[in-house]
């Protein structure tokens, strides 16, 4: 869609009239970016550096310049060509803005500063708002996406410690398969790649390529050969048992089988196929059978699955007094998976008695598309201008939405003791602010490898950036250990 690639007309129409509205003498204006709330307590931040790469380090052309007056124009919107023309002319095309961040992958508390802007040349201090819309649009969403993903590691992890004997497993326990759930390929790269700091499980190869791309990343998934209804029908209810037997012959090199039961009847194709008729193939399979109901109540069934499992094939009990499936098979569940949901089945695994390790699970619109900029609350105001050589602090304070009170002045981000902080910019020597100029007149200033998100994303925290969503695990677990 590269006609969508003009930086002066990916805006909202009303931004070419915002200039003459600032205090003559105006020469810098200051903006920020924060959560200001909302669903979660913390904020994982991912995703500046892709549109850094892919919009800010490509600079306008004068056909650029021709084609947005001709659209804003004929929108009956106010176009000031000679501002263009002087961005092209002073600055080779680029933008006049500096902007800090937080190292991406790094988890924040929300209604802290993420994301700082400058104009760059006095000349152009309407600069720094005027690109609001893509820039905050590239930040709310990989983050609140990054966001969701984090956090459903934790309950993850929580699930692992109480139940399994393999923390190991933690980055193999959640595959996206988001990317027909998605609004746009673009947002499937851009969702993708943020789950994939937290996991290395994806079919979402737009994520993959993102990642790639704008990061550097060497190997960062894994898959592996699934089923889907079309081929399992094509052989005919009267011969399901044929299909399945198919496809465990056709895979078993590769070690690897996922294969649909609800084509017709979950349960009977469970206990009386996979855990009947080829019970022996599936007890020999050369790697790994992945169960996978595609329907019905995601809670009850992924429980339910794992126990016909262990009544047809067996069990362990591990360390911590839970049943675990012989490694061959493990129940996949990938539908009706969402963030409130994940918790709810590991809670029902544990009251049966069951170790968090014998279910994998795929999210794919709970992951990548029930989620809005209001989830996060997520905005971009400006904080301070120098007007005629002084310095003004500035903030809107709305008396009917306290949350949208905003910061005033230039901004620093402190970390002390484990807390992060929003303080102003100057109370803190530059080496201890952790945002960091990331970008200059169009170019880039810090280049963020992959590992370098991962590696962030991981660093310890406290314990009151998740608790709020582990905390009902930990009431069920209280409960198991008090029953046994």
């Amino acid at each position: 869609m590269g006609y969508l690639d003009n930086l002066i007309i990916d805006t909202d129409n009303y931004k070419h009239c915002h200039y003459p509205l600032y205090p003559k003498g105006t020469e810098y204006v200051s903006s920020y970016i924060e959560s200001r709330g909302g669903e979660f307590p913390v904020t994982m931040f991912v995703g500046l550096q892709a549109y850094l790469r892919e919009k800010l380090m490509k600079p306008i052309t004068l056909d650029d310049i021709d084609e947005a007056e001709f659209v804003v124009r004929e929108q009956g919107m106010h176009f000031n060509r000679e501002n263009w023309l002087g961005i092209l002319n002073d600055h080779g095309g680029y933008l006049p803005v500096e902007i800090e961040a937080v190292p991406e992958g790094t988890v924040v508390p929300s209604r802290n500063v993420l994301v700082q802007v400058i104009n760059t040349d006095p000349k152009y201090f309407w600069a720094t708002s005027f690109f609001e819309t893509a820039l905050l649009r590239a930040v709310w969403y990989p983050t609140t996406i990054g966001t969701v993903s984090w956090l459903s590691k934790q309950v993850i992890r929580e699930a692992l410690a109480h139940t399994s004997d393999h923390p190991e497993l933690l980055r193999f326990m959640l595959h996206d398969y988001g990317a027909r759930g998605v609004s746009s390929q673009q947002s499937a790269a851009l969702g993708g790649l943020a789950h994939l700091v937290n996991f290395d499980q994806s079919d979402t190869v737009p994520g993959i390529l993102a990642a790639k791309r704008y990061y550097n990343a060497g190997k960062i998934s894994n898959s592996g050969p699934n089923s889907e209804h079309a081929g399992f029908c094509a052989w005919g209810a009267d011969d399901e048992v044929g299909a399945i037997r198919n496809m465990l012959e056709t895979f078993a090199p590769e070690g690897c089988a996922l294969v649909l039961t609800d084509t017709y009847d979950h349960e009977n194709c469970v206990k009386n196929i996979l855990g009947g008729e080829l019970k022996e193939m599936v007890r020999n399979f050369p790697g790994l059978v992945g169960v996978r109901p595609d329907s019905g109540d995601p809670v009850q069934v992924t429980a339910d699955t794992t126990q016909w499992l262990m009544d047809a094939f067996g069990f362990e009990v591990n360390s911590k007094g839970y049943k675990v499936l012989p490694p061959f098979v493990r129940t996949v569940q990938g539908d009706g998976v969402t963030f409130d949901s994940l918790r709810e089945i590991y809670m029902e695994l544990e009251r049966r008695g069951m170790s968090a390790e014998n279910a994998v699970f795929g999210m794919g619109g709970g992951l990548l598309q029930h989620w809005n900029r209001d989830t996060m609350n997520f905005g971009q105001k400006a904080s301070a201008v120098r007007v005629n050589g002084e310095w003004r602090d500035i903030a809107k304070n709305p008396t009917g939405a306290a949350f949208k009170a905003s910061k005033k002045g230039r901004l620093a981000l402190k970390h002390e003791n484990g807390v992060y902080t929003t303080v102003p910019k100057g109370s803190i020597p530059e080496s201890e602010n952790v945002l960091q100029p990331v970008f200059r007149n169009g170019k880039l200033l810090k280049k963020w490898d992959f590992t370098e998100l991962v590696a962030n994303s991981e660093a310890e925290v406290p314990e009151s950036y998740y608790i709020d969503v582990v905390g009902p695990m930990r009431t069920v677990s209280s409960e198991m250990a008090v029953s046994a």
